[in-house]
């Protein structure tokens, strides 16, 4: 798949489709831009665009590059935004980008490594023609807000599986499994925190900065970008600490579950020391033991046994070892 869409719109409403090297004329006075989506585009559409529109070779270079860091750089009148999208497989975070060129009278944004397609974006984005009519740093901001909007349901996902090991840890012990999981997880987040911090820096410098393409009063909508991936910023920091608490309290747990059973064990082994003892003296077959031929001294060592074992089990019992 190369070409998603490519569309012409005109104060705020679609017109038509569009090729990648046709030239559209537009009224000073008009909002009208072209909109051109990619998925995994070809050398030839690139430099057919680049031709076109007057891309800058360095952010060519970066867009067909899916291992970068989110970056939002000027190169002359024209913006180039760089953004990574996240999805949840399995109990692994996987990423792609989606890099947006930014001129006043075209928005070209190619994805690699996405599988979640912008239809529904540019449905949304349609349905307020008044908005659209903004131009293209409406478009921008749409994009960056749908990004940003992918990660929520990755986070709330997490912090399901999260509450439930911690559920769970206060019950049974963590089996190998679950630690492993929570040092994967844990790992993965960290991971995650490395992207939403240039993703903040980007929204950042779209609130503060005076940018080609993007017109004062879109500073709220970025605003309000910048306020989504805060969030999620804090709401990973927080499952960070989450992780880390179940780890310690489960350990902490095993350590007083082990002290509960040690202390037991020695307390019994107390008790039957006291048997032991006696029936070891009585067993070293001695022919001078006076005590060997009391007449009742049978009855008599098994009444101190009792008396000794049963004195020893309330003193434990008192002192919550059994």
């Amino acid at each position: 798949m190369t070409v998603v869409a490519a569309n012409l719109y005109r104060n705020g409403k679609r017109i038509r489709q569009v090729s990648l090297d046709e030239a559209c004329d537009f009224e000073p006075d008009e909002s009208g831009f072209v909109w051109i989506g990619l998925c995994d585009t070809t050398d030839e559409e690139m430099d057919t665009l680049r031709s076109r529109y007057a891309l800058h070779p360095l952010a060519i270079e970066d867009s067909i590059k899916s291992d970068q860091l989110p970056k939002l750089d000027v190169y002359d009148d024209q913006l180039f935004a760089l953004a990574r999208t996240a999805s949840l497989d399995g109990d692994e975070i996987v990423y792609g980008a989606t890099a947006v060129f930014v001129g006043k009278r075209h928005v070209v944004s190619v994805r690699n490594g996405s599988d979640r397609s912008h239809t529904a974006l540019r449905d949304r984005v349609e349905s307020a023609p008044a908005l659209l009519a903004k131009g293209t740093g409406y478009v921008l901001h749409a994009i960056l807000d749908f990004i940003v909007d992918g990660y929520l349901p990755i986070v709330d996902e997490i912090e399901d599986r999260v509450l439930a090991m911690e559920k769970r840890s206060h019950d049974v012990f963590l089996e190998r499994g679950d630690v492993a999981l929570i040092f994967k997880l844990r790992r993965e987040l960290m991971r995650f925190q490395r992207v939403l911090g240039p993703m903040g820096d980007v929204a950042g410098k779209l609130v503060r900065l005076d940018l080609p393409c993007v017109d004062g009063d879109m500073r709220p909508y970025f605003s309000d970008v910048l306020d989504h991936v805060r969030r999620v910023h804090v709401m990973v920091d927080g499952l960070l600490q989450v992780l880390s608490s179940v780890f310690e309290f489960s350990t902490l747990l095993e350590q007083q579950r082990t002290g509960v059973i040690t202390r037991q064990l020695a307390a019994w082994a107390a008790i039957l020391a006291v048997p032991t003892a006696i029936a070891g003296i009585y067993g070293m077959n001695f022919q001078n033991m006076p005590e060997l031929r009391t007449r009742y001294g049978y009855f008599v060592v098994l009444a101190v046994i009792a008396a000794v074992c049963a004195f020893l089990y309330v003193r434990f019992k008192r002192l919550k070892w059994l």
